[in-house]
């Protein structure tokens, strides 16, 4: 797949800082450095600044990263106008910045610093004079409500008759004449500005879409990770069980398993249904069990002749990821939200559409086959989408064309359902559940086992390792 390829799926409109955050470390990933960005962004933050054609102007920079674009803003700005750097001065900069301040210190720049409103206040005839005012205190990291001295801040620009532009995103309560979003737009409005991000950071699934899985917290208790039904076996007695360890990896707190097939497991609850098959008897059972469970992963092992079931369960199911088996016509639905794993065959069984091999065609052909939920669909290259966007994912390796890694990846993706949107959590998984398999496959070449992935999970998921 080429980066050309990819350019039509680029979406477009307000991006969340969330999903930004993730494009920038993707970008890094693929070799643009975090200063490169920077760069980029405060230099066309100062082309802006200067097609105003100012005698003197005023950046206000945070100890974030969009102070740091104000910074490479007045470093740029310092031959063509009398420029006056207003630096935070309370807490730790971030590196970046901190590495912009060493080299803003050896311009023809003045530079400011202030901790208090008073400090403010003796700089009140910079805010007064200048014809411009680059607003680059905040950005998108902004948490909570403004406190001082900000609130000053914001007070003495919003009085100055200067024109405010603002980096990325305006500080809470200034006014802003110009918005310069970088890559993307945060809010209405704004003007947006390339930076050099390579296509592929915001096609292609990659270390910086791990970030969108928030940490848990200290006082988290039992079950806030979630509780996931696996339904599944009988013909295939494994299948269930790889996909409940794939779920307890990926952050699961209570994993039941629904199986007429007994593996001692410990970790794994099992509820037993009798007989050999899945069958109408056991409807009952399984929706008392998928009504109390966030998420319901289905079809694993399950065999051709359950279908009727999975078809009655479906509408008692909150959320649920239908996965081998149940990705028969029919298609089941969840209430709220339901993500489908099909691989090439079982697309062709629910669609009626033989996929190219071009991933292109491919990729066009799941977005349009009118399927409501969420699709991943699996392949040497990996193809998410929820019939408006689409994503790629590249991990992966040859060697997981052995039994079990699909029912894996399936148990994952019920995991992070139970968190995450169901398009988030189908790039994730797809995203760990490949480089599990590239890890594998460089310790061991040949032989992989689909139980191997269980245990690298979580030190791709959770120490964000890429």
């Amino acid at each position: 797949m080429r980066p050309e390829d990819v350019g039509e799926f680029l979406e477009t409109g307000i991006i969340s800082p969330a999903r930004m955050r993730a494009i920038d470390i993707n970008a890094m990933a693929l070799g643009v450095t975090e200063l490169q960005l920077m760069e980029s962004a405060g230099r066309a933050l100062a082309d802006t600044t200067l097609a105003e054609k100012p005698h003197r102007v005023l950046v206000l920079c945070g100890r974030g990263n969009n102070g740091g674009d104000g910074m490479v803003a007045a470093r740029h700005l310092q031959r063509d106008a009398e420029t006056t750097v207003c630096c935070l001065d309370l807490g730790k900069r971030s590196a970046a910045c901190d590495h912009q301040l060493k080299a803003l210190r050896h311009c023809r720049v003045t530079i400011k610093q202030f901790q208090c409103r008073d400090d403010l206040v003796e700089l009140q005839p910079f805010f007064k004079n200048s014809d411009v005012i680059i607003d680059a205190l905040l950005g998108t990291g902004m948490a909570g409500d403004l406190k001082e001295p900000l609130t000053t801040c914001v007070a003495m620009t919003n009085a100055s008759p200067a024109k405010i532009i603002a980096a990325d995103i305006p500080t809470p309560g200034m006014r802003a004449d110009r918005i310069c979003a970088f890559h993307r737009a945060k809010v209405g409005g704004s003007t947006v500005i390339d930076i050099g991000i390579p296509v592929e950071a915001e096609c292609c699934v990659g270390p910086g879409d791990l970030t969108l899985l928030q940490s848990r917290g200290k006082k988290a208790h039992k079950g806030v990770g979630g509780e996931v039904l696996i339904i599944g076996g009988g013909p295939f007695q494994g299948a269930p069980y790889l996909a409940g360890l794939g779920a307890l990896r990926a952050g699961a707190d209570i994993v039941r398993i629904a199986s007429p097939v007994f593996e001692p497991v410990p970790d794994l609850i099992y509820e037993r249904l009798e007989g050999c098959l899945i069958s109408e008897e056991h409807t009952g059972q399984l929706i008392a069990l998928a009504e109390r469970a966030d998420v319901v992963v289905c079809g694993n092992g399950l065999g051709t002749k359950s279908h009727d079931v999975m078809l009655a369960l479906a509408p008692h199911c909150k959320k649920a990821v239908f996965d081998a088996d149940a990705l028969r016509l029919p298609l089941p639905a969840a209430i709220e939200e339901t993500l489908y794993t099909p691989h090439a065959g079982e697309f062709g069984r629910i669609t009626g559409v033989t996929l190219s091999d071009r991933t292109v065609e491919r990729a066009i052909a799941a977005r349009n086959a009118g399927i409501r939920g969420t699709l991943l669909l699996k392949g040497h290259i990996d193809i998410i989408t929820d019939g408006n966007r689409v994503r790629f994912n590249r991990t992966g390796d040859p060697a997981m064309t052995v039994g079990g890694t699909g029912d894996v990846l399936a148990g994952m993706c019920g995991a992070l359902l139970c968190q995450l949107p169901a398009f988030d959590a189908a790039c994730i998984a797809a995203y760990v559940n490949g480089r599990a398999g590239e890890i594998v496959a460089d310790e061991r070449g040949g032989g992989l086992l689909a139980s191997d992935l269980v245990d690298r999970i979580p030190s791709i998921l959770f120490r964000k390792g890429a």
